[in-house]
């Protein structure tokens, strides 16, 4: 194999959800890099594959992270796994690919399983446009603050929170950003996954009466603009493409939806925007 680092995304909960290609690679790199090695042996084992284990998590990522770009320097390779999912998303992988990157190392991407995507999909929500937040500040003032800064947010929210922060969390979240549309999943791609499609307010009832368990994926309706936040209907076409721009839309989106939204056709739209 050629030295590399080889991001190899594992199952989130069905150990039949890891890719063939994702196994040639664990049984053929020098070193396997993992987020906690005592998880990963597990995962190895099933799969009969024996190969040197070492951690790297987010209390050694910046002194492991150095020995790893070291002996992938010195033309070994390296597999990155993460305990679930893919490498690099809410993990300290995004450190050691960006120091692979700064250091002209060469790096491989190899697709997965991802919790979030799973839940995106299966929530039945609005999937076309949505807004990964992972986990928000363990302190409640930050995480007010973060909320506060999100909750005009068009798209579809994705929170990742623990179980003994989600009556918390959903309370803040029914204060800042009102009783929106939620799914609450878990136990994904397991024998008990469950989504609980409902509203925040009903989500904070059902909680005071069942304790939370398990790690836990929110999925939000995005949020709406009203008359005292400066409406889109106020604006005219180029300012509202303009708008949408500055929440996130790509320019080609804006214009298709500026368009929609005022019965015009797109090319009359994006003549009037053609210097953005």
């Amino acid at each position: 194999m050629e030295s590399k680092l080889y991001i190899c995304p594992t199952p989130i909960g069905n150990l039949e959800d890891i890719t063939f290609r994702t196994l040639k690679v664990l049984k053929e790199v020098d070193l396997i890099a993992a987020e906690d090695t005592r998880h990963t042996i597990k995962l190895l084992n099933h799969f009969d594959i024996s190969k040197p284990l070492t951690s790297y998590h987010e209390h050694n990522k910046k002194s492991k992270g150095d020995i790893l770009i070291e002996r992938l320097q010195n033309g070994e390779t390296i597999a990155l796994v993460s305990d679930a999912g893919m490498p690099g998303i809410s993990d300290p992988g995004e450190d050691l690919i960006r120091l692979c990157i700064e250091k002209n190392i060469e790096v491989e991407v190899l697709p997965g399983a991802s919790a979030f995507v799973v839940a995106l999909v299966g929530s039945g929500m609005q999937t076309d446009k949505f807004v990964f937040e992972g986990f928000l500040d363990r302190d409640k003032k930050k995480k007010k603050k973060r909320l506060e800064e999100i909750k005009n947010e068009l798209r579809t929210l994705i929170i990742y929170e623990s179980p003994h922060r989600l009556k918390e969390t959903l309370k803040l979240m029914n204060d800042i950003l009102g009783n929106r549309k939620i799914a609450i999943c878990r136990e994904l791609t397991k024998k008990y996954e469950s989504y609980f499609r409902t509203t925040v307010q009903e989500a904070i009832e059902h909680y005071e009466q069942n304790s939370p368990r398990g790690e836990y994926i929110l999925i939000i309706e995005g949020g709406t603009f009203s008359e005292e936040q400066n409406t889109y209907e106020e604006l005219n076409e180029r300012e509202y493409v303009e708008n949408l721009i500055e929440e996130g839309y790509t320019k080609k989106d804006a214009v298709k939806e500026v368009a929609k939204k005022r019965g015009l056709k797109k090319d009359i739209v994006y003549k009037l925007t053609l210097d953005l």
